[in-house]
């Protein structure tokens, strides 16, 4: 899965960023490489879905006004 949460902020990450962050860290899920343009994730269906749950509700929670995702399945049946 690959991410973005807006507005974004080149002199210091804001609050929903570091949010998104954590949240990702403590997923159960095989990678995580956070950056300051996107971020993308690894992991079985489960576990990611798990963390875009959190994503959402965390992030908005913290401030986020807008949130960008997309989901690719590698992979038989979606692991």
């Amino acid at each position: 899965m690959e991410f973005t949460t807006e507005p974004f902020d080149l002199d210091e990450p804001p609050a929903h960023a570091l949010v998104a962050r954590g949240v990702m860290e403590a997923a159960e899920l095989d990678a995580v490489d956070v950056g300051p343009f996107g971020n993308t994730v690894e992991g079985g269906a489960d576990a990611v879905l798990t963390a875009v749950d959190a994503l959402l509700r965390e992030t908005l929670e913290s401030g986020a006004t807008r949130i960008s995702l997309q989901v690719n399945v590698i992979g038989e049946g979606g692991e």
